[in-house]
């Protein structure tokens, strides 16, 4: 039996043998780390359903760990192979080399293990960057996968999520503040304006109540007095929803009330005068 494991299958020169025993070894690191690997799974599953973990804090542990099982694997993949650690020592100028040519694949991998290690960004996190609000809907080691307002997927390499500016609308543990902006004509009652304009906010049902909507006379116009609704939501994600809302009740009370919404105006003067040929 001793003679058995010992056989060789194939040698690679000096720098590694694999052996019967090396394949046992394999296929047993394999299993239990994939029983281990469930293990965790099924524990974070565990305590998220709790309450002790949330969607972003399972998914980072699950992914760490999952990375970590695989490097512990291919270490004893490594030592089972009896593999000559001078052929690394040989090869480490050639490493160096190639990994000063792909910098940016090493700084996407670095920015990844962060934002797995750190609470900045999780999965499920409503983010905007480049001017795209996304939901994150995976990070990965190089890339993360995120879902726009349009229901579009994108590949966003780690290192924008990481280095770049960036907004986290999750991570804000009070409401929001947006507006609506919106010009009437001149001679309208203002006071008025202003009424309804705060009881439509406070009729919507994602509109925060407190603080309360408040009015802003913002500018004397070219052709409108402009208004700017303030309001708070928690309704982040599909805030442009929200607001498209308020703009069609807003409309609706105007026109109740004889108030116009002005298109922009502009006064030509014709001078008339002799042309010659």
């Amino acid at each position: 039996m001793k003679e058995f494991f010992q056989t060789e299958i194939f040698r690679i020169g000096d720098s590694a043998v694999l052996k019967v025993n090396s394949l046992f070894y394999m296929f047993f690191s394999a299993a239990v780390i994939y029983v281990v690997y469930i293990w965790i799974k099924k524990l974070t599953k565990r305590a998220a359903r709790a309450g002790k973990l949330d969607s972003g804090q399972e998914f980072a542990i699950t992914r760490i760990s999952k990375y970590i099982l695989i490097t512990i694997f291919l270490v004893i993949t490594l030592v089972s192979l009896h593999v000559n650690w001078k052929v690394f020592a040989v090869l480490t100028p050639l490493l160096i080399g190639i990994g000063l040519g792909l910098q940016q694949v090493a700084n996407d991998l670095v920015s990844g293990l962060i934002l797995l290690v750190e609470p900045s960004i999780r999965v499920n996190d409503i983010v905007e960057v480049d001017g795209i609000v996304a939901r994150v809907k995976e990070i990965g080691l190089r890339t993360s996968r995120v879902e726009s307002r349009d229901g579009i997927f994108m590949i966003i390499p780690n290192h924008k999520l990481v280095s770049e500016k960036l907004i986290n609308w999750t991570t804000t543990t009070t409401p929001t503040r947006f507006n609506v902006a919106v010009g009437v004509e001149y001679g309208s009652d203002v006071e008025l304006v202003k009424k309804l304009l705060i009881e439509t906010a406070w009729k919507h049902s994602k509109v925060i109540t407190n603080p309360s909507p408040t009015v802003f006379f913002s500018d004397f116009g070219t052709s409108s007095l402009q208004f700017n609704l303030i309001f708070w939501t928690s309704y982040l994600f599909n805030v442009e929803e929200l607001k498209s809302d308020l703009r069609f009740n807003i409309d609706k009370a105007f026109r109740e009330h004889n108030i116009t919404i002005p298109f922009p105006q502009r006064d030509i003067h014709i001078k008339s005068g002799n042309f010659n040929d």
